[in-house]
């Protein structure tokens, strides 16, 4: 019995969720979290590389964001970065530090957050589907080269069904929760 690795789909579609809740961590909501700042890249040494090689993020406290860069060169390569992000960010340089206040979010700013969160839920959606097509396709040559039967063809393509439903299901269930966050005042 052979055709298709169903742990391989499951590990797949699993990344496509892994890189979905990657992407709605950095969407601000009302609190502070490091990982609002994990889009920054810092023109550094020649080369971009995310903040994170370049300092260490704290919060300090609700709405409030640290950012201690390691080499005094580079506090205002950090401080463009941040401002240029799109984030709506403005740092306050102190010294080597910079303190970065979250400002409040209007329902307007809210809004588009949230649209941007459905985005990423499509993308992700569009991932696992590929996947899906990628195991149909899979067992309909490994069917008609004569790898497996027509039974186990249907019951392997019913496995790969049932796992994308489950992670499309698990992708709206996160997308539900980051909205409520969203718009909580």
């Amino acid at each position: 019995m052979s055709g298709i690795d169903l742990n391989d789909i499951k590990r797949r579609m699993e990344g496509a969720i892994n890189a979905f809740k990657s992407d709605i961590a950095s969407l601000r909501t009302g609190r502070a979290s490091a990982n609002i700042l994990d889009p920054v890249m810092v023109e550094a040494y020649g080369s971009r590389v995310p903040l994170n090689q370049v300092a260490n993020i704290t919060v300090p406290e609700a709405r409030m964001l640290g950012v201690s860069i390691w080499d005094k060169s580079m506090v205002n390569a950090v401080d463009r970065a941040i401002r240029e992000s799109h984030l709506g960010l403005n740092p306050i340089v102190d010294g080597q530090n910079l303190r970065i206040p979250l400002p409040e979010l209007n329902e307007e700013r809210r809004k588009s957050l949230v649209k941007v969160a459905h985005d990423y839920a499509e993308k992700a959606k569009v991932a696992v589907r590929h996947v899906r097509r990628d195991g149909m396709d899979g067992l309909k040559k490994a069917e008609k080269d004569g790898d497996i039967g027509q039974d186990e063809s249907r019951s392997q393509s019913e496995k790969v069904q049932k796992m994308t439903d489950d992670t499309i299901s698990e992708v709206d269930r996160l997308l539900g929760d980051k909205e409520k966050e969203i718009m909580q005042v």
